[in-house]
This record gives C-alpha cells, structure tokens and sequence, in this order.
C-alpha cells in the first residue's frame, strides 16, 4: 500500500507529490483526491493493463466534477523522472506503465484514461471494440441493443465481453491473435453493422452524424482505429456518480443492469468478486471470419 508521509505518497521507490487532498472531486459522492488516490490503487492491477505502453490521453478536472476540464495528450511538464514518454505525430504522449505514473496523474486531477487502441510504436490493434453510443442521454435499450450483438458474434464463433462505457454507451470487446489490422476489423464491424441495422432498423443506426440518428443506437466500427481513442476498461468517469467503465457477465447484460450501477465506491468489491472478465476470455478466432469475407468480395 502507499505510504503517505508530509504531501507525498511514496510508492515502488517513487516520492509522489500530493496537493489539496481533501479538495471534492466528485462532491455529491464525496469523492475527495485523497479518497480517488485510494481508489486509483485499487483499480491498477486492473486499468494499467489495458493502458500499458500505449499513448494516452487523459481528461483532467482541476476543480472537480462538474467543472471546467481539458484533454491532455501532450504529456506536462515538468515531467518526473519516472514517467516515460512515445512521440507520435508531434505529440509526446504519456506512457501509463506503472502505480507511480497513475498516482501523479491523479493528483494532476485527471479524472479519465483514454489510451490508444495500439502499442506505441505499432499500427496494430491490440484487441477489437465495437462502440455502440446512444443518441439519447438516457437509452433503456442499450442492453437490449448489446445483446443483440453479442448473439451475432457468438453465432461467427466469437465469444466476446460487454463492458460499460462510464457513460451511457456500450463496448463489446474481442481478444485477437496479434497481427490482425484494423482495416480487417473494420470489414468484420461494418459486416456486423450492417446485419444488425437490417434486422432491427427502429435499435441500429450507421449514421456517422448525430443529428441524423434520431432516437437510434449508433453502431460505431470506425472509432476502433489508428490514432483512435476509447474509454480504457476499469477508467474512471467524469460523470454523476463517479462511474467507472466496468465489464460485465453477458447475464448481466441480459438482466438489464445500468451503466450507473458500477462507480467507485463499489468497484473494489465487484473486482474482488468478478476478477477481470476481459481477461479470463482467450484471443478468438476472428481470421476465419476475416477470410470468409475476403473470400465473398466480388471478383473472389
């Protein structure tokens, strides 16, 4: 556990510096920094596994929630001697590679922990997300809609987890063999897609523009891509009742929980419980459906 001595929280041999801990950061949940510290600890084994060595960016709240806040992908300076660092396209990104790192992030009020869908230094994905993001604030049938999707990628052989997003939406996650690209997955996505908006056109929606999509639930295969970004499980919201991104059983899913239920005043008992289901799901067979559908272009 860290050790707090006069400011500083010192952790793996690292002297943290830690500034207004009892400042509210979410205060309807009297979430303070110190507390969020606490529970970052918690959630490490958990989110630096899915932020490791990949180029984050963060959204940081300085006066808490609701408030003003910024993303940062530029990673700050003065920057401790620990934390290390990725350039791509201009931007030295922070690589979120340990509990010192988490902690200082922390302290800077950073609230949530978007990492890229790839390695540093690599064009590959790491695992396939399906984002479906609801049109309304409040969504009833995002379950429902979840649902409906992992029935279709079970029946392509594919055994998938749902995680909420801390938000309102929906990611399914599929494990992959590495070396697969993200213009294969995007073939599979909007194969997918299509199949589940042509069976439920009143729930599915591939309509990019918002404005376009009335009351439906946009089935997003083009956010999993290069230089793309999504909520990293096991991240915090910035949202009412401090929401964390949290995977979930398929009978879960099935029994209509709400992306609300999961926060971190409760996380570290359903962890404890549930263990990472991300995790336990072994890389599926997604080539064979990747050569299925390269073999029914037109011209094959």
């Amino acid at each position: 556990m860290p050790r707090t001595v006069k400011g500083t929280i010192s952790i793996e041999g690292q002297d943290i510096p830690i500034t207004n801990p009892d400042k509210p950061l979410w205060p309807e949940m009297g979430i303070t920094k110190a507390i969020y510290l606490q529970k970052l600890a918690a959630l490490a084994p958990y989110l630096l596994k899915y932020c490791r060595n990949r180029l984050l960016t963060t959204i940081r709240y300085p006066h808490g929630v609701p408030g003003e806040f910024f993303y940062q992908k530029n990673a700050p300076e003065p920057l401790p001697p620990y934390v290390q660092t990725a350039e791509k396209d201009g931007i030295n990104y922070i690589l979120l590679n340990g509990l010192p790192e988490l902690l200082w992030l922390g302290n800077l009020a950073a609230l949530e922990f978007h990492p890229s869908l790839h390695y540093a230094g690599s064009t590959l994905p790491c695992e396939w997300m399906i984002d479906l993001d609801p049109s309304r604030e409040v969504e009833p049938r995002i379950m429902e809609a979840a649902s409906i999707v992992g029935k279709v990628l079970r029946s392509l052989g594919l055994q998938s987890v749902p995680k909420t997003s801390g938000a309102t939406g929906i990611q399914i996650i599929v494990p992959i063999n590495e070396g697969i690209t993200f213009d294969e997955l995007r073939t599979v996505g909007h194969f997918v897609g299509m199949f589940v908006t042509e069976k439920h056109p009143e729930l599915f929606t591939l309509e990019r523009l918002k404005k376009n999509r009335g009351d439906k639930i946009y089935f997003d295969y083009l956010q999993h891509y290069q230089g793309k970004t999504l909520a990293a499980p096991y991240t915090p919201r910035a949202r009412p009742g401090a929401t964390v991104s949290t995977p979930l059983h398929w009978e879960e899913v099935d029994s209509n929980v709400a992306p609300t239920d999961f926060h971190l005043l409760n996380i570290e008992e359903r962890l404890a419980r549930h263990g990472d289901l991300i995790a336990a799901l072994a890389p599926q067979p997604i080539e064979q459906v990747i050569r299925h559908l390269s073999a029914a272009k037109p011209g094959r």
